[in-house]
């Protein structure tokens, strides 16, 4: 059964086609998300730029084969959960902006490209019963629980470039020129930044989709890379078990034995880094280098320790 429809909206639509106000994780939902076709959630994936997915995982999803099930962890609940709060923060911040839930959307031309924003950005209406005029931009609304990924507030690039994939993709499948994202931090940090719709950049993530959704069609499976999410798709696609021996060429034997030497020493090295670290830290809560946080310790109600966690660090430029 096909999604799409006349659904009407309660303001006017940009130039893509909604498809509907769908609820995460419903038939609906998923239909809408299935089969050939790319969403602004999944291109960081097909470019290879995404934390989240791999582009093996993608293809496997894209090839309806098995992927690892979906798991809420408490990160993606919370951001649920306070997505209305901090749209609410940011239509506090702009008087005589209207954020409204966007729905999901295809490009009218393009019907494998989708897209779900979560607010369309329209001028106030000055009366109760006053339409607005046209969406003008879209809202994109985020949370982290340190945010080492974002830069300063307002900085002209301190959006994670997987982030701004998903958001040239959406402006380029709905028409629109401009997204503004509205960012909390640790429950209290909230920050505000503009990413500008980049035709260049559209027309590459454009291209990267076609390329992959005919590697999908052609059997063209990426190689196996270094990602986590990868090895878990992998792992779910046997369908039985064959108590048999399976020979293996031999620089994979080699590969896979060194890796497991060197992952024994690399432990045995991260025990001893994090030991003195913790030393270091003592009943503190933080190891920091000038201005550049290095670790946090989590503590017991005791105030032992219960665990060292690093803070993720930017690639130097």
């Amino acid at each position: 059964m096909s999604t799409e429809s006349t659904i009407s909206h309660p303001y006017p639509a940009p130039e893509g086609v909604l498809l509907g106000h769908l609820t995460p994780g419903s038939e609906a939902w998923d239909e809408a998300r299935a089969g050939l076709c790319i969403t602004a959630t999944e291109i960081a994936a097909a470019v290879n730029l995404s934390p989240w997915m791999s582009r093996f995982t993608l293809w496997h999803k894209k090839a309806g084969l098995r992927v690892a099930p979906f798991e809420m962890t408490p990160a993606i609940e919370w951001g649920s959960r306070l997505e209305d709060a901090v749209a609410g923060k940011w239509q506090d911040e702009h008087p005589g902006r209207l954020a409204a839930p966007a729905g999901t959307w295809r490009h009218r031309e393009r019907a494998w490209q989708r897209a779900t924003p979560d607010r369309l950005i329209y001028p106030q209406p000055a009366g109760e019963f006053e339409i607005p005029e046209r969406a003008e931009e879209l809202l994109e609304v985020k949370t982290s629980p340190f945010g080492d990924d974002w830069g300063p507030d307002g900085a002209e690039d301190g959006v994670p470039v997987w982030y701004r994939c998903q958001v040239i993709w959406q402006m380029d499948t709905l028409g629109l020129r401009r997204t503004r994202f509205a960012l909390l931090i640790g429950g209290w940090d909230y920050r505000e930044y503009v990413v500008d719709y980049d035709e260049a950049e559209a027309k590459i993530l454009r291209e990267a989709a076609v390329k992959f959704l005919e590697e999908v069609r052609d059997g063209v499976r990426p190689p196996i890379d270094t990602a986590d999410d990868t090895y878990q798709t992998i792992r779910v696609q046997p369908d039985h078990f064959d108590d048999v021996d399976v020979e293996i060429p031999a620089e994979d034997a080699a590969r896979y034995e060194n890796a497991q030497a060197a992952s024994k020493a690399a432990a045995a090295e991260l025990t001893a880094a994090k030991s003195v670290v913790l030393d270091h830290i003592g009943t503190g809560r933080r190891a920091v280098v000038g201005e550049r946080r290095i670790a946090y310790r989590i503590a017991k109600p005791d105030g032992t320790t219960k665990s060292l966690n690093p803070y993720q660090q930017k690639a130097a430029a």
